[in-house]
């Protein structure tokens, strides 16, 4: 069976990256986790390699220039997203199957390249006021960036409708058990 891809994406603080490992989490779906490239600056938490693979701005722009990329975009100024080529084709060669965590364009753009072998599944916080509190929570942003991220995530919202499926994300239990069906009706086809 050819390897399918699952494609989850959200406002930051919606809780697809939770969702993610979740389903990564459970053998039986066959999921490997596509690492995806960024110029932003690694978090403290973050591993490279395992959560991203961290280029400087310029790397990323010549990797591009070089179409190493399946999909890229530039989601805040010079701070760019994207997935290898490699990635995809490693991932397939294992005989797994895809997961994605991505920005809402790259996750439309990726669908919209694989078409029938993919999924792509948005994941909306309940309000934007409950969004707030999930990222002052995490404590990572400045005031600034935490209005900036708001603003984005209203915009982002508008394209929900565009998705395969959409997880709105009140509780985090009910959300893997909605995600967890999604991805097993869809990988059963």
């Amino acid at each position: 069976m050819a390897g399918k891809m699952v494609i989850f994406s959200a406002p930051s603080g919606s809780g697809k990256t939770t969702l993610v490992h979740h389903l990564l989490s459970l053998p039986e779906l066959n999921l490997a986790f596509s690492v995806s490239a960024t110029s932003r600056e690694k978090r403290p938490h973050e591993v490279a390699g395992t959560d991203y693979y961290f280029l400087s701005a310029d790397e990323f722009k010549a990797r591009i220039d070089a179409g190493e990329f399946v999909e890229w975009e530039e989601v805040y100024k010079d701070v760019f997203y994207g997935t290898l080529n490699s990635e995809v084709e490693r991932i397939w060669s294992d005989g797994k199957h895809v997961i994605f965590d991505v920005d809402v364009v790259g996750g439309l753009n990726l669908k919209q390249m694989y078409g029938n072998r993919a999924m792509a599944v948005f994941v909306k916080p309940p309000s934007i006021g409950e969004l707030k509190r999930r990222l002052e929570k995490r404590g990572t942003e400045t005031s600034e960036k935490l209005q900036f991220r708001l603003d984005k995530a209203a915009e982002e919202l508008s394209y929900a409708p565009k998705f395969d499926q959409i997880i709105v994300n009140e509780g985090l239990e009910q959300a893997k058990i909605d995600a967890v069906k999604l991805v097993r009706d869809f990988l059963n086809k």
